[in-house]
């Protein structure tokens, strides 16, 4: 919707597309949605499910035998993501690094995009 031909609305790490092929098998699912949602204390949130049926509207990207869906309404916002998976002593989680993020809480667990007409504009312009 928001792509530019021959080019992936997000990428992922060997390590992401291995954990995301790792849930989706272990889930039964055909892949992971990933969306936005308000919430957190910079005023949005990232999110993941699993996907029992591919909405025709999703944005759907595949790489390494991961499948990730992008829900309609977060694929602005979402473009050209790069997800990450991290392991730490206490802790593993998916990472976005995404160009789109203007600011983040200092917890790590909120972001604050963009306006959505800077967005569009940046899109246009590549």
């Amino acid at each position: 919707m928001f792509g530019i031909p021959g080019k992936q609305a997000v990428t992922m790490t060997p390590r992401a597309a291995a954990q995301i092929s790792k849930l989706m098998e272990s889930g039964g699912s055909k892949g992971l949605r990933i969306g936005v949602k308000k919430g957190g204390c910079a005023g949005m949130e990232y999110t993941m499910e699993y996907v029992s049926e591919i909405d025709p509207l999703d944005e759907v990207v595949e790489q390494e035998g991961a499948r990730v869906m992008i829900a309609p309404m977060a694929q602005m916002f979402l473009f050209g993501t790069e997800i990450d998976y991290e392991v730490s002593l206490l802790e593993a989680s998916f990472q976005f690094r995404n160009p789109n993020v203007a600011d983040a809480c200092g917890c790590g667990e909120s972001i604050k995009f963009k306006d959505v007409d800077e967005l569009a504009a940046e899109q246009v312009a590549k």
